[in-house]
């Protein structure tokens, strides 16, 4: 699907690409902040998937002279607007403690409480969705810089224990937990630098504060207890 893309905008002269890659294209990292010329060694199949396309974009742009932005997201949440987040079946964090919240769920997995962090739980970089919105913008407003590439972040991590507690303030509810083993592929720590992306395209995080992107995504939650309709 991907070639097929990149072929298609070929044949239409399209010059420019911005793709949403992934955090998860460097694995387990062994520094924090992870910039953009950290080891690439994905331990999950979705973070090997999107390097793979990361590396056609720069052979395309060798070859064919076409630019590329890829922005690594790290942790995309919170909501705008009429707009959340409703996966099927739910696998991401906050919008699982926010079904507890709503009395969807009796209770959420705390996946891996013996990590070498400092409360043992794994440690997230945070992105509110309106903040990755605004880094597009930016991306399709500097237009094609050849193979370019940047870490999506606010370059400040919570544990998974932080975020439990900041859904417990913003919604009232206790929202029982119980500790889990941890998962396969899942590093301890995935925190964003951000300097690249802020020098070279003006970009900073607007709402980078987990309690503000917890309130967003609780009163979208709060909103639509069974998520987008069928």
């Amino acid at each position: 699907m991907g070639l097929r893309i990149l072929e298609a905008m070929r044949a239409e002269n399209v010059g420019h690409i911005v793709f949403s890659s992934t955090c998860a294209t460097f694995g387990d990292p062994k520094t924090l902040p992870i910039d953009e010329n950290a080891p690439q060694v994905p331990t999950s199949p979705y973070g090997e998937s999107k390097l793979m396309f990361e590396r056609m974009l720069r052979w395309y742009h060798e070859i064919h002279g076409m630019n590329a932005t890829v922005l690594r997201y790290f942790n995309a949440a919170g909501s705008h607007g009429e707009l959340g987040e409703d996966h099927r079946p739910e696998t991401h964090l906050i919008p699982i403690l926010l079904e507890v919240a709503n009395g969807k769920r009796e209770k959420a997995l705390v996946f891996g409480t013996d990590y070498d962090t400092p409360d043992g739980t794994a440690i997230r970089d945070y992105v509110h969705v309106r903040d990755l919105a605004h880094a597009h913008l930016l991306a399709l407003a500097a237009g094609g810089r050849g193979f370019a590439h940047y870490n999506l972040g606010v370059g400040r991590g919570y544990s998974v224990k932080e975020v439990l507690e900041s859904a417990r303030k913003v919604t009232g509810h206790a929202i029982p937990c119980e500790d889990a083993p941890r998962r396969a592929g899942d590093p301890p720590a995935l925190v964003s630098a951000t300097k690249k992306i802020a020098d070279e395209l003006g970009f900073k995080a607007e709402f980078p504060d987990i309690d503000t992107i917890v309130e967003s995504a609780w009163a979208w939650h709060r909103d639509h207890p069974n998520g987008y309709p069928d």
